[in-house]
């Protein structure tokens, strides 16, 4: 193995808060360009109106779903290549981010076509009205994107592996590329070369007029997103697979080390599966949650859409950071040092903490004006009343979620995604839904009682999940140290149960 270009930070010796924010704040910024992705999706989309705009909400609810089921898994990943490399296996690098990488791809790409063809049922499932124009929208969204899956696992398993090298920068460059991409393409694509509002802001009106002519192209609306995403992303993740089997970045699998081992394929479900389970119950709750406020009109899907898009944005230093932490954690316990991964864990909470306090003024302060500026048109006002509702209320328990990000991060560096999983299903399932149905239907609270729910389940959570944290029990590796196994030792075979 080659140590790569010099990207990967030592976060083993040495001061530790500075490599945290070298290490997250490049994740930080690649999360940005991934929220990006959607956010100039939803800006272009926006321009055609409120329908193309819940059409693309029912749709993000499935999407994210999935997307994350299977995502869960390269968390296994990163936490496998951070504890190798902290405890000096480094003959077992490339072999688990070889069997990784052949997992993740062939399981997006099941992904993709159960996607595809149950996509009809499962956008009824989350509320959308089969036979109105917002369910048509939302089905050739959905479906497109779903073409497209293996190409974004191809790059979310490659920054899974290079996060746990310790090299964050290196996938920040190729999201950066990406987004440019698809920044560029989206307007076109969406809105043609006919009434897009680009070339007026530009003044390029009499440009505009000769490419219509010319092609008579009037764009693809809500499908133009998602071919301009799609497309941007597979040229990131070709790039991204072709550094990555040049060795220069630092990981170098081998031909060999793609084909299945059930040994090391049994070690990435027991630490991915529960992972993936976390992460989807994030978004499941985001689907749950959108088929209950499709109860209060599409105008508060609407909302309810624009909200998460932008708290997702809010969130990104939380998950950095938790990123961040994940692998300082991981190299940490690697290297038999759970006093230095602990206080990683209280510097990145307290960090996260002092960042999202001042979010939230911001959020409580100029809520109806960051809705508005993604949406237009007739019934702009009620939507943008609705998700300034949501930016206020859940907005008071920013600091509490992002906390809790950090914490999560924690257990799954140790490869404790049990734990992770049982404070995700608690806290955003178990607490956030009934709470949130009873408050919307008894208590006749609407879309506000959603709201409400919501910001209560994030104060729960942390209580829950910052409880256990104390015990100390989670802190433990999952792989052994190469320093003291006996020459015949394999590596996979003699690791141990995480959760143990």
């Amino acid at each position: 193995m080659s140590e790569g270009p010099g990207r990967a930070v030592n976060l083993t010796d040495g001061d530790l808060v500075k490599p945290l924010l070298v290490l997250s704040l490049p994740i930080i910024a690649t999360n940005l360009l991934q929220v990006g992705y959607n956010l100039a999706d939803t800006f272009w989309v926006g321009r055609l109106g409120q329908d193309p705009v819940s059409a693309i909400s029912y749709s993000w609810a499935i999407i994210f779903l999935l997307i994350t089921l299977a995502g869960g898994f390269t968390v296994a990943g990163t936490v496998l290549v951070a504890q190798h490399k902290g405890a000096g296996n480094v003959d077992r690098v490339d072999h688990v981010a070889g069997q990784t990488i052949g997992f993740v791809v062939l399981l997006s790409a099941a992904l993709s076509v159960v996607g595809y063809l149950f996509a009809p049922t499962m956008l009824s499932l989350v509320g959308a009205t089969p036979g109105t124009e917002v369910y048509a929208l939302s089905l050739t969204y959905t479906r497109t994107v779903f073409l497209g899956i293996p190409f974004v696992f191809g790059f979310f398993v490659f920054q899974a592996l290079l996060q746990g090298w310790g090299d964050t920068r290196t996938p920040l460059y190729l999201m950066a590329f990406g987004v440019a991409l698809n920044v560029v393409a989206d307007p076109f694509l969406i809105l043609g070369f006919q009434d897009n509002v680009l070339f007026s802001a530009l003044g390029l009106e009499a440009l505009q007029a000769d490419l219509y002519a010319l092609t008579g192209f009037s764009g693809m609306g809500v499908q133009g997103a998602a071919i301009a995403t799609i497309a941007s992303r597979g040229i990131g993740a070709v790039l991204a697979f072709g550094l990555l089997l040049s060795g220069r970045v630092g990981l170098n699998p081998a031909p060999s080390d793609f084909r299945p081992q059930r040994a090391t394929v049994r070690k990435i479900v027991r630490i991915g599966a529960p992972a993936s389970v976390e992460q989807s119950t994030q978004s499941l709750s985001v689907t749950i949650l959108t088929a209950l406020i499709a109860i209060a009109g599409d105008e508060a899907v609407a909302a309810y859409g624009i909200g998460t898009r932008l708290t997702s944005l809010v969130f990104l230093p939380a998950l950095g950071l938790a990123r961040g932490t994940e692998t300082v954690v991981g190299q940490n316990l690697g290297a038999d040092q759970a006093d230095r991964a602990k206080r990683a864990v209280y510097a990145s909470g307290a960090l996260i903490a002092v960042v999202l306090l001042g979010v939230s003024a911001v959020a409580y302060s100029y809520g109806h004006e960051l809705v508005g500026v993604f949406i237009t048109g007739e019934d702009a006002g009620v939507v943008e009343a609705i998700g300034a509702d949501y930016l206020r209320i859940v907005g008071l328990t920013f600091a509490f979620l992002g906390v809790f990000r950090v914490v999560q991060g924690a257990y799954r560096g140790s490869g404790s995604t049990r734990l992770a999983m049982l404070f995700s299903v608690l806290g955003l399932i178990v607490i956030r839904v009934p709470l949130s149905y009873g408050l919307l239907t008894w208590a006749d609270m609407g879309a506000t009682g959603v709201w409400w729910g919501i910001a209560v389940s994030n104060v729960a959570v942390l209580l829950l999940a910052g409880g256990y944290f104390f015990r100390g029990t989670w802190a433990t590796s999952v792989v052994d140290d190469a320093r003291s196994r006996g020459p015949g030792s394999t590596g996979e075979a003699d690791e141990r149960p995480a959760d143990g």
